[in-house]
């Protein structure tokens, strides 16, 4: 997956802009709500990912660790 932290942010943006539809009604909108809640939710998951990984290179860079040290999951490519 190629994907960036600025691609979710601008499908985040491009969900506010769709929730801002003045046109959007009834059943439409109703969708469209919870596919905004779908996609912060998801994002929530995304960011926290992030965060993780950004701990850890903090971490091996403060401890002067090699890839190899940290465990597997927590390894970046």
């Amino acid at each position: 997956m190629k994907n960036k932290i600025t691609d979710l942010n601008n499908h985040l943006f491009e969900q506010i802009e769709r929730l801002n539809d003045d046109d959007l009604t009834g059943d439409k909108l109703s969708e469209e709500i919870a596919r905004g809640k779908a996609i912060s939710g998801i994002a929530k998951d995304i960011t926290a990912n992030a965060k993780l990984e950004l701990e850890a290179r903090k971490i091996a860079w403060e401890w002067n660790r090699e890839k190899g040290d940290l465990p597997k999951m927590l390894e970046a490519e």
